[in-house]
C-alpha cells in the first residue's frame, strides 16, 4: 500500500513539473557552470523581456540558420558551438554567450561586468 501512495505521488510530481515546465517556457533558472563562477541565468525575467528567438535557434535542413520564436527545437549550445564551427569568434557557447549577452546588456543598458553575472 505504502509503494501505491509513494509511486502515485512521484507520478503527480512528475506530471506537475514537467507540465509546469512546459507551461511556462522552460525552467525558472539554468545554471551555467563557468571558471570564473557559476551564472545563475534567470530565464523567466529574460523571458519577459525578449524573444525566443533572440537566443534560441537552429539550423534547418537546408543547413542555414532559423530563428525558432517558440524554441521548439532548442538544443545543447555545443551541437553546434563548437570546434568545427566556422566562426571562430563562436565556435564555443561560451563565446556565443558573451557575445549575445553583452550586445543585449548594453542595448538595455544592463550590466555587462563580468561580476554581476559570474558568481563565486
Amino acid at each position: 500500500m505504502k509503494k501505491g501512495v509513494s509511486l502515485l505521488v512521484a507520478l503527480v510530481a512528475v506530471v506537475f513539473v514537467g507540465s509546469t515546465v512546459l507551461a511556462t517556457g522552460g525552467p525558472e533558472v539554468i545554471v551555467l557552470h563557468a571558471k570564473k563562477g557559476d551564472v545563475h541565468f534567470q530565464h523567466h525575467k529574460h523571458q519577459e523581456r525578449a524573444k525566443c528567438g533572440e537566443c534560441h535557434h537552429y539550423k534547418g535542413p537546408d543547413g542555414k540558420q532559423v530563428i525558432d520564436e517558440k524554441a521548439e527545437h532548442a538544443q545543447k549550445c555545443e551541437n553546434c558551438h563548437n570546434k568545427s564551427f566556422p566562426n571562430k569568434k563562436l565556435n564555443k557557447p561560451m563565446k556565443a554567450f558573451h557575445k549575445n549577452c553583452k550586445d543585449c546588456h548594453k542595448k538595455h543598458k544592463a550590466p555587462t561586468k563580468c561580476s554581476f553575472c559570474h558568481k563565486k
